[in-house]
């Protein structure tokens, strides 16, 4: 019988904030955005993966999200653990990691672009349960209306990271 693969859990404090990361040794799995401080995270993350061991976290991870917090680092190059992840929100997910950083798209062209273009609000439901914001852009997504719609880390984080990005809104 095979063992499941341990997962790890810890902080990462950055200009942005406290980020909490549960990695394997395949990738990272989640990535929770800044909200409260670092034992209400750790404690989050505990709640979602309850086997998970407590670690510093990845030095390639930390150095790359205090890159991209800092505003030199346009592109993450870290292996993502994809496998908790479902079809749909895995192809949801592949379409938003593809947007540059800077820019913006709508839930529609996501939607457009999976070849499903009716499904902007299933998109939407998707995105709002990215495990993996930032490396994975959800918050270069906006409504239709070009307005900020629904973010997990909160919309004053969205405009924030999309401020830090240059992107126009």
């Amino acid at each position: 019988m095979n063992q499941p693969e341990s997962i790890q859990v810890g902080t990462i404090e950055t200009q942005l904030g406290v980020f909490g990361v549960a990695w394997r040794a395949r990738g990272i799995a989640a990535l929770a955005l800044p909200r409260g401080n670092a034992a209400a995270i750790i404690r989050a993350l505990r709640r979602a993966y309850p086997d998970a061991t407590l670690a510093d976290a990845p030095t390639d991870v930390a150095r790359e999200l205090n890159e991209y917090a800092a505003g030199r680092r346009r592109e993450f190059d870290l292996s993502l653990d994809w496998s908790a992840i479902k079809p749909f929100q895995r192809a949801v997910l592949t379409v938003t990691h593809s947007i540059p950083y800077g820019e913006t798209r709508t839930y529609a062209w996501v939607a457009q672009q999976m070849g499903k273009p009716n499904a902007a609000r299933a998109v939407g439901r998707a995105l709002a349960t990215n495990p993996i914001p930032i490396i994975v852009p959800c918050h270069r997504v906006l409504g239709s209306d070009g307005g900020l719609h629904g973010y997990g880390g909160g919309l004053p984080m969205k405009a924030r990271l999309l401020k830090l990005e240059g992107a126009r809104l």
